[in-house]
């Protein structure tokens, strides 16, 4: 970005939110995209269980020029938040797409590897407490901060989970509970996940205060559940079934059913193995066909992004066959979000070290509902 892109920036965005000064290296690629004009966003209630699904046939680039976005989650307004795994920024996407606005800079992030700036979620409160959450790569740890955009110093909420180059986890989502759920990742070290006084290779459930919450399998215990290599999917189904998705290491990836205090097999486990004391994962994939990321419900189906796979997995929560779209068309997906309107929203990450970035990458697509 040229100096005086650089300064429209930051005056652009001076006005509404407190902004610290941009970094060197940001994208050189033009972020904003033709914009469309979004109906007025649907109750939350409502979105999870819109009817008809999404038309995957019309995909409309909203953001590009973004580099290595991880985290996806809306405000109430119809705007997304989205940060930058290495930058260390939020960036605010207008509902109707076009130019983002940094809003804020998580300081002390340690990007490097999978690590840096990775989930982002958005209070169910935020009209009333402007809280937001991120989870990212500190120095020494992995933690979850909650802050206010563009304002003071975060609050650490749960720190202490290990950091590697490696399986660090990191989506943040609340459930249909009110609570925080966290995926964390083995650090590369599996006898974590099977450690119950361990964080690593686990789903928490916490308060936003960063304390157990209250009803998890053990009192005082943030472990929801265990036996995960690298959780980096979280979604909940119209039923307010829970769905966790992780990175296999050879074998399968894995689509669960999570449900509180049971044990996901691995490293004694990777896909179905029909073993008693693990629970099976309902769909499985090869790693070249998936390495699923991100993971969002609209209607009765479960969307997946593949980042090595290279495409949008479809799976019918109510029986079917999982069907695969966008084969390669935008390269590596990292992110999906349904919007307040019933979009599904869409993140490339062709720019993390993997893939093969082109021209516009990464991006951000919006698939509308039917």
């Amino acid at each position: 970005m040229t100096p005086a892109a650089r300064s429209r920036l930051v005056l652009a965005t001076a006005g509404v939110f407190l902004l610290v000064a941009c970094s060197d290296g940001e994208a050189t690629t033009p972020r904003g995209e033709a914009t469309f004009s979004p109906p007025p966003p649907a109750p939350a209630s409502s979105t999870a269980a819109a009817p008809g699904g999404i038309d995957l046939s019309k995909p409309q680039a909203i953001v590009s020029g973004l580099e290595t976005p991880w985290g996806l989650a809306f405000l109430p307004d119809g705007s997304a938040l989205v940060s930058e795994r290495d930058s260390g920024d939020i960036l605010r996407v207008p509902a109707g797409g076009g130019d983002p606005q940094r809003v804020h800079r998580v300081e002390g992030v340690d990007a490097g590897g999978e690590g840096g700036l990775l989930g982002i979620a958005v209070d169910p409160g935020y009209e009333q407490n402007k809280f937001v959450y991120a989870y990212y790569t500190a120095s020494g740890d992995n933690r979850i901060i909650r802050f206010q955009l563009g304002q003071g110093r975060p609050r650490v909420i749960l720190d202490g989970i290990d950091k590697a180059r490696i399986h660090n986890g990191g989506r943040i989502a609340f459930g249909p509970d009110g609570f925080l759920y966290v995926g964390t990742g083995d650090a590369g070290n599996g006898s974590e996940s099977q450690d119950r006084a361990d964080l690593n290779g686990k789903i928490l459930r916490i308060t936003r205060d960063g304390t157990a919450a209250p009803g998890n399998p053990r009192a005082g215990s943030p472990v929801w559940s265990m036996g995960h290599r690298n959780v980096q999917g979280l979604a909940w189904g119209p039923d307010r079934k829970m769905y966790g998705i992780e990175f296999g290491q050879n074998t399968w990836d894995e689509v669960n059913v999570i449900e509180p205090g049971k044990n996901y097999g691995w490293p004694e486990a990777e896909g179905k193995q029909g073993d008693d004391r693990y629970a099976d994962p309902i769909v499985q994939w090869s790693t070249d066909e998936a390495s699923p990321s991100g993971a969002a419900v609209a209607g009765r189906t479960l969307y997946v992004a593949g980042l090595r796979g290279e495409r949008l997995w479809t799976v019918p929560l109510g029986g079917g066959e999982p069907r695969a779209a966008l084969n390669g068309d935008y390269g590596r997906l990292r992110t999906v979000a349904v919007a307040p309107d019933g979009a599904l929203w869409v993140t490339t990450s062709n720019r993390d070290g993997r893939g093969d970035p082109r021209d516009g990458d990464d991006r951000i697509l919006r698939f509308a509902a039917r």
